[in-house]
């Protein structure tokens, strides 16, 4: 049985890799791919060569070389990247390119499971823009050497070709669902802005960081990467179905048809006894709506309570690495009329209450965005942050002498109460709208599983989260001060 189940991962592979094999072969033989690809691969690393050695010969003459320590190693990670964006073309045209070609069919037709035909056709497309990475990385580390002796350490090294393995698998692999799922190239190459936008924001934040000089971060960042390449590779293969890319030849956009679905699952139909046909009152929506989508973000809400102690605990960490100068946290100075100050701001009034509660909104229609770009990471991030900042400030207060217990139970717990288990919960919705799209159920469609997992969302946001973003709001512009006063204040 064991021998079995070793031997099935090999034979999957070895099927996968006839397909690689034949792809390969047909990229090698069209000039009009291995030009452009080898021609702007060589190029643009001779160009990094020139510019690095003007920039270390300018910043030498002002006496700033540490601007060119950290120039170089950064246009090796641009260096990298480019031929990876360049050769994605070969990965939108992996599916949908063959099918305008009338060339798909037989492949399709061949003896072959969807998953070795999908893996096949991904390992193929990796492989140029893999190649031309490594050989741009090499051109230039090579004219380094012979203009300004320069040459990396071997950990930075590592990094760089890692960083820009798990870059390429991640675009590529993006490419590759998107080529899949498309009906047109031109479609497909509309979507890869999708694509190209959030690596080319993801290679900016790199560049800071290896312009601050943090390349031990960059291994956090490889490890997101990874978690990423696992999900859209999954992802991937669990929506590739042959037949559908076959007998799909356009996409229509039907916003009516989208609307009545999210409506039905966010009302829902009454099926429940006596009841059964006839449209839910309000207490019956809260009972088995409400309560439905709370046990479908069960799993999910764990993860974000875990997320959001693991935030309050770095907080409180940094707070060691980074400390506040001891009077930035003038508890002691907190007076009588601390209460009256806040009130010339308008935080004991209707406006203050209604500040508060659109700032939560915002932040919540942010992390939104980010968790449905990004498989709901990002919203994990965004959420994280104010319990992070928490935890900062109580560790400082610590440090300054004061109980940090005591400043979070006057500072953060009396509107926390309600703030924080409205952040597990929508974070929660969030993970599973952004994770919809990676495995939805088999009776239902890629839409109908990212709009199902929509109407939960609202669900959660209207029928617990906003009421309670609401009281904490109330609680934090007419309770927490005062509370604050008294515990503080003289």
């Amino acid at each position: 049985m064991s021998s079995l189940s070793l031997s099935a991962p090999r034979f999957t592979l070895s099927r996968a890799l006839i397909v690689t094999r034949r792809e390969v072969r047909d990229q090698i033989r069209d000039w009009r791919i291995i030009v452009p690809v080898v021609t702007l691969t060589l190029f643009f690393p001779l160009l990094m060569d020139f510019t690095a050695k003007q920039a270390v010969g300018f910043v030498e003459r002002y006496g700033a070389p540490i601007i060119s320590e950290r120039l170089i190693p950064f246009l090796l990670m641009v260096v990298g990247f480019f031929p990876i964006s360049v050769s994605l073309v070969i990965a939108l045209e992996s599916f949908v390119g063959e099918k305008e070609r009338h060339s798909l069919e037989p492949l399709l037709s061949t003896p072959l499971s969807n998953m070795q035909l999908y893996l096949g056709k991904t390992l193929a497309a990796m492989l140029p823009p893999l190649l031309a990475s490594y050989l741009g990385i090499g051109v230039y580390l090579a004219g380094l050497y012979f203009t300004i002796g320069w040459t990396p350490t071997p950990i930075l090294l590592a990094q760089i070709v890692t960083l820009t393995t798990v870059q390429a698998i991640v675009m590529v692999s993006a490419a590759v669902v998107i080529s899949s799922q498309t009906t047109s190239v031109r479609a497909a190459n509309l979507l890869a802005s999708f694509v190209i936008i959030p690596m080319a924001l993801l290679v900016q934040g790199e560049s800071l960081i290896m312009f601050w000089g943090a390349y031990n971060v960059l291994w956090w960042v490889i490890a997101g990467l990874l978690l990423v390449d696992v999900l859209l590779i999954r992802m991937g293969v669990h929506l590739f179905n042959r037949e559908e890319l076959l007998g799909r030849d356009i996409d229509e956009l039907n916003l009516l048809a989208a609307w009545r679905t999210l409506r039905r699952e966010f009302l829902g139909a009454v099926d429940v006894g006596s009841h059964k046909g006839v449209p839910y009152r309000f207490v019956d929506w809260y009972r088995f709506e409400v309560a439905g989508a709370l046990r479908r973000i069960a799993i999910p809400c764990l993860f974000m309570a875990l997320a959001l102690a693991a935030g309050m605990i770095v907080g409180a960490v940094e707070a060691r690495a980074f400390p506040l100068p001891a009077n930035a946290i003038p508890l002691n100075s907190i007076t009588n009329d601390f209460t009256d100050r806040l009130a010339r701001f308008g935080l004991f009034s209707a406006n203050g209450v209604l500040f508060v509660v659109l700032q939560n909104l915002r932040a919540v229609a942010l992390a939104t965005l980010l968790g449905i770009f990004s498989f709901g990471v990002m919203a994990v991030v965004a959420l994280m942050l104010p319990l992070g900042l928490a935890g900062y400030f109580a560790a400082s207060a610590g440090a300054a002498g004061y109980s940090p217990w005591l400043f979070l139970a006057a500072f953060v717990v009396p509107h926390g109460i309600l703030e924080i288990p409205a952040a597990i919960l929508i974070g929660g919705a969030i993970l599973r709208l952004g994770a919809s799209v990676v495995a939805p159920p088999p009776n239902k469609s890629l839409s109908e599983a990212w709009l199902a997992a929509l109407a939960d969302w609202l669900k959660i946001g209207l029928g617990l989260v906003l009421p309670m973003l609401v009281g904490a709001a109330l609680v934090e512009v007419l309770i927490t001060p005062r509370i604050v006063l008294a515990v503080f204040g003289d």
